[in-house]
């Protein structure tokens, strides 16, 4: 029997296949696919929809077992890239990212799939998880990304998390992303 996070997963995978739309798991719900050690009743995922128009997306969406949790989702999605939605079998939310340019299609290029009951997920890769989980920054996400590290040790390409934070770095004029990765690292080999 699935749990009610796969028969989510299932009907989004149903919905967005059938479109011919690429999308993959991220937020909390692939951190524990990857390892991590944590309650969530929300799942997050990213659509790559260019050619669908967001009208079409979110009456399939419906068709499949979802409803928007907003008074106007075709303009939420517009302001914020996002269609929150409640997948109504489950009653869990799910935030439905509408991948832009920048790291969306990377992450999608790089997605593991992941078999989960008797559903393989498109999944956010481990190292992407990480990168995710540091520029969120707040402290869940950070228990998340040494989670995760310490669930997957050294297959995880550690300079590949390096090079994307360094190219956020660059483009948001930052410069403390990778010592938040370096000190995470640190504390969970200590352990």
């Amino acid at each position: 029997m699935r749990s009610p996070v796969t028969e989510l997963l299932a009907d989004l995978d149903q919905c967005l296949r059938g479109l011919g739309l690429r999308w993959y798991l991220f937020g909390a719900q692939a951190a524990i696919l990857h390892g991590a050690a944590r309650l969530t009743a929300d799942v997050d995922a990213t659509v790559d929809a260019r050619g669908v128009e967001s009208a079409v997306l979110l009456a399939a969406l419906s068709d499949c077992g979802f409803t928007a949790r907003s008074d106007d989702p075709l303009e939420f999605a517009e302001r914020t890239r996002v269609l929150p939605l409640v997948h109504d079998p489950t009653g869990f939310p799910c935030d439905l990212v509408l991948a832009g340019p920048g790291l969306e299609p990377i992450f999608l290029d790089r997605l593991v799939v992941i078999r989960v009951d008797d559903l393989d997920v498109p999944v956010a890769s481990a190292e992407d998880i990480l990168v995710m989980k540091v520029l969120a920054g707040r402290p869940k996400d950070l228990e998340d990304a040494a989670s995760v590290i310490a669930a997957n040790g050294d297959r995880l390409d550690l300079s590949q998390v390096q090079s994307t934070l360094r190219e956020i770095e660059r483009a948001l004029d930052r410069n403390d992303l990778i010592a938040v990765l370096d000190q995470i690292v640190e504390r969970v080999r200590k352990v």
